[in-house]
């Protein structure tokens, strides 16, 4: 049993998880149980839990995208308008609005939207890999340009679709479970064997920690760059399709909007280094399942919503203090000062 935990305690995610736990553990005993309690309802599941995941859902695999940004050192603040670019699209096909011979084909619009989000992060990526502007400027272009051209693709409108088929995507079920669940272990399960059966999770950590010395041992890192860029855009355009389709409309203003801090937030509860390196996407989608709880169980206690934003900076606070190493030996020196004092 000490081996396994060894082993266990070890993992990077472990910690996260043991947060996870702790967190639905308080949850159980406000709730008196209640908040674990699950039904059948027309042979589809139904509880706190699985509004958990489904809400949760986009932020899992924005978070699973941005674990491999972070990691090379860089960000990617344009995952929300990237969103409304997605929606804005699909949406428009969807309704007619844009591409009459597609009208009606959600299939078509799937594909499109997704090449728009493909297409977003190749720029994202070019403009840090091949002009090496640094990354938060980058993709603050498009963060604030996306939206713009989200609003240009639906001319300003909220666009409402009635298809049952597009709308499968955020509110159907499959086995009983949300369907948006099945995209999460799809997109999440390719990266992590993805970067944990080849020597790209290798390269990446090896960009994140030195580019100049990767560089030099032959690891294309601009390649690199463009090619995490890539898969976070592709990724913020299916979590773009998941939203719109929760609301059955394109909403240019609202969709997507702050949700690249709760990544990056996810990413660090997770354990990954702001500043690159060593990275887990399994630590960044737990991350990614705290920060939904805490959204959760905020709102579940009748706390007002304001006061969510004020946890989510906290957790900030102490992840920053937890991985600066001057606080570090500011805090080992204080205690090694009382020591000597009560020694003495």
């Amino acid at each position: 049993m000490r081996e396994i935990w060894n082993r266990l305690s070890g993992k990077q995610y472990f910690r996260p998880l043991m947060i996870f736990a702790m967190i639905l553990l308080f949850n159980g005993i406000v709730s008196k149980g209640d908040f674990f309690l699950l039904s059948i309802v027309d042979g589809h599941l139904y509880g706190r839990m699985i509004d958990i995941v489904r809400n949760g859902s986009k932020l899992m695999i924005l978070a699973a995208g941005m674990t491999m940004i972070l990691a090379t050192g860089g960000t990617d603040i344009s995952v929300g308008s990237i969103m409304a670019i997605s929606g804005a699209i699909a949406c428009s096909i969807v309704n007619g609005n844009i591409l009459p011979a597609l009208n009606g084909n959600v299939a078509a619009a799937i594909m499109i939207a997704i090449l728009a989000g493909i297409a977003s992060g190749m720029w994202n990526g070019f403009l840090v890999a091949k002009i090496n502007i640094q990354p938060i400027v980058a993709t603050m272009i498009l963060m604030v340009a996306g939206r713009g051209i989200a609003q240009l693709i639906t001319r300003g409108k909220i666009v409402t679709i009635t298809s049952e088929a597009y709308y499968f995507i955020n509110g159907g079920y499959i086995l009983g479970l949300p369907f948006p669940l099945f995209i999460v272990l799809l997109l999440v399960g390719f990266l992590v064997i993805f970067t944990g059966r080849t020597a790209f999770g290798l390269f990446l950590e090896s960009v994140g920690c030195n580019p100049t010395a990767s560089k030099y041992v032959g690891i294309k890192v601009d390649r690199m760059l463009l090619a995490i860029y890539t898969i976070s855009g592709a990724f913020a355009a299916v979590a773009g399709l998941i939203e719109s389709a929760g609301i059955k409309g394109a909403d240019c203003n609202n969709a997507g909007l702050g949700i690249e801090m709760d990544a990056i937030l996810a990413v660090a509860i997770g354990g990954t280094n702001l500043m690159g390196g060593r990275f887990s996407i399994p630590a960044s989608v737990i991350g990614a399942l705290i920060v939904q709880s805490i959204t959760t169980t905020v709102l579940a206690l009748g706390v007002p919503a304001a006061y969510i934003r004020v946890l989510k900076a906290l957790l900030i606070i102490i992840i920053c203090l937890s991985q600066s190493k001057q606080f570090k030996e500011l805090v080992i020196g204080r205690k090694m000062i009382k020591r000597k004092v009560v020694g003495s």
